[in-house]
C-alpha cells in the first residue's frame, strides 16, 4: 500500500461520540469476499472501541432497504446507529445484470447519505473478476473493509456547520 492508503487508515485524533454504533450491512453473495471485508472492518471497529452490529441480505440490491428501515426501527433508541457500512461484491458476469446492481445500490446508497442523518459508508467492490477483489481484501489494494470503518469514523464526526 501506498504512503497515502496509510495516511487514509489514521484514526489518530478524531473525536467519536460517546456510545457510538455502527451498523454493517453485508450481502450473502460472494462470501468469502464479504467475510474477508467485515474482518477489516471489525478490526478496525475494535481497535477503536467501536460497538457494531452486524446485519446480512441476501444481495447488494437490498443493501438500502436494509438500511433505511433499521434506521426508521431504531433512530429513537438509545443504541441508534451512528453510521453504516455496507459490505458486498458484485462480480461481473456474462449478462447486464452487474451494470444494474452496482447502478442501484450505489443510486441507493447515495440517497440514503442525502436523505438520513448519519452517513453509510460505501464499502461494496465492483469488481471484473476475483483476481480484483482479491486485492482488495487484503492484496495490493489493502483491505477496502478497514477503509469503509475508517471512513465510518470519520464520517461520525463530520461538522454539521463549516
Amino acid at each position: 500500500m501506498s504512503a497515502n492508503s496509510d495516511s487514509l487508515l489514521n484514526t489518530t485524533g478524531i473525536q467519536l461520540p460517546k456510545g457510538a454504533c455502527i451498523v454493517i450491512v453485508r450481502t450473502e453473495w460472494n462470501p468469502a469476499i464479504v467475510d474477508a471485508l467485515e474482518a477489516g472492518c471489525r478490526k478496525v471497529l475494535d481497535a477503536n472501541n467501536i460497538s457494531y452490529k452486524v446485519v446480512s441480505v441476501p444481495g447488494a440490491f437490498e443493501i438500502p432497504f436494509c438500511i433505511k428501515r433499521y434506521w426508521e426501527a431504531n433512530k429513537y433508541k438509545d443504541d441508534k446507529p451512528h453510521a453504516f457500512i455496507t459490505l458486498g461484491c458484485v462480480l461481473r458476469g456474462d449478462t447486464p445484470h452487474f451494470e444494474y446492481v452496482c447502478q442501484a445500490v450505489t443510486d441507493g446508497v447515495l440517497q440514503l447519505n442525502l436523505l438520513l442523518p448519519v452517513p453509510s459508508i460505501f464499502g461494496v467492490l465492483t469488481v471484473d473478476n476475483q483476481e480484483q477483489a482479491d486485492e482488495r481484501i487484503g492484496g495490493k489494494h489493502g483491505n477496502k473493509g478497514e477503509e469503509a470503518a475508517v471512513t465510518a469514523l470519520k464520517m461520525m464526526v463530520c461538522p454539521k456547520n463549516s
